[in-house]
């Protein structure tokens, strides 16, 4: 990301803004930035009496004030950090003094885990934009995920199955951090060269390799009822590690690419997999899915894909639990 390098080039140069404020609804990017201040702003001597990390569920804004004022020791610049400062968002407007004039001696970094991050019509906003570096941490599209995935594997020394790529995301959605924390307990087992395959992520991260969501996807293309059912069993006795949001989510994507893929003139193995974003190991999958579910057929179940988000969320479902709404959505499209 264009951003995140701009920011690692100021540490690298030593070419510091006053203010880093970092906010956003993909904490993976905030992290990051955070950690490379951490390591890299001062050197190792210089730590001891000028480095701080507070947080903002501990603290108040005039304790910010007070540190960010304070100015550093036998070193030409201080490093403040604030993290988890969502906590100060209904005193953060009292920070607008120290935004206004910030201590050109001081680096003052916000952790700002917030999706909305600051009124952008309000005074501390524009303060920051400017005095300082204002960053918003974007989630990837469900489209971008599987290349990030690829590349960070590939930074660590690993290989990538397919199938274990797609239980990452069928599993954890786009969420960086969440997959970059699974990825890292992977590391501390694999040796450098080893391929990820779905037998690892079963037994180290605890996706079963035979019961989630991306072999429903399948059990579904293949109209295999029995396997379909099985899945959607062990989905309900196993409720917190497969939320029925990520299932309806996969489906409606799922379904929408095959509705896409009907649409396509050229049907190509290469422009199957360009046109649909995926990897070229699944196109045989979608052409016999295809097969089974015509573009009429398709329509109408991405209306009751629909209904049972709605359902899901309480609009018009009663009592019904999860695992009756994906059984019954379940019978709504392999019949």
């Amino acid at each position: 990301m264009k951003e995140v390098k701009e920011i690692i080039n100021d540490v690298k140069s030593k070419n510091f803004k006053p203010i880093y404020f970092l906010y956003g609804p993909e904490t993976y990017y905030i992290d990051q930035i955070s950690d490379y201040f951490e390591e890299h702003a001062l050197q190792e001597e210089e730590k001891g009496f000028n480095q701080m990390i507070l947080y903002g569920a501990d603290i108040g804004v005039d304790d910010i004030t007070a540190n960010a004022k304070r100015f550093p020791m036998m070193a030409e610049k201080q490093l403040l950090i604030i993290k988890e400062a969502q906590h100060l968002s209904k005193s953060i407007d009292k920070l607008l003094p120290y935004l206004k004039n910030p201590v050109e001696s001081t680096i003052l970094v916000i952790c700002y885990r917030h999706p909305k991050g600051l009124d952008k019509r309000k005074a501390p906003y524009k303060a920051l934009k400017k005095n300082g570096r204002v960053f918003e941490s974007k989630s990837l599209y469900e489209n971008q995920i599987g290349d990030w995935i690829q590349k960070r594997v590939r930074s660590m020394g690993y290989t990538l199955h397919p199938k274990a790529m797609q239980m990452l995301i069928d599993s954890l959605g786009t969420s960086m951090g969440k997959i970059q924390n699974e990825l890292n307990k992977l590391d501390l087992v694999l040796e450098k060269g080893a391929e990820i395959s779905p037998i690892v992520i079963e037994k180290n991260i605890g996706i079963s390799k035979d019961f989630n969501n991306f072999e429903l996807r399948k059990a579904i293309g293949d109209r295999n009822v029995v396997k379909a059912m099985q899945i959607v069993k062990y989905f309900e006795n196993n409720p917190k590690d497969n939320p029925l949001v990520l299932t309806i989510g996969m489906l409606y994507s799922y379904f929408a690419q095959l509705f896409a893929f009907h649409g396509l003139e050229n049907k190509s193995d290469g422009n199957v997999s360009k046109a649909l974003n995926i990897h070229s190991f699944f196109v045989r999958e979608y052409r016999m899915a295809a097969s089974n579910f015509g573009m009429k057929q398709i329509s109408q179940i991405i209306h009751q894909i629909r209904v049972t988000d709605l359902k899901s969320k309480g609009v018009g479902a009663g009592n019904i639990s999860h695992g009756d709404l994906l059984r019954e959505l379940m019978v709504k499209i392999m019949y």
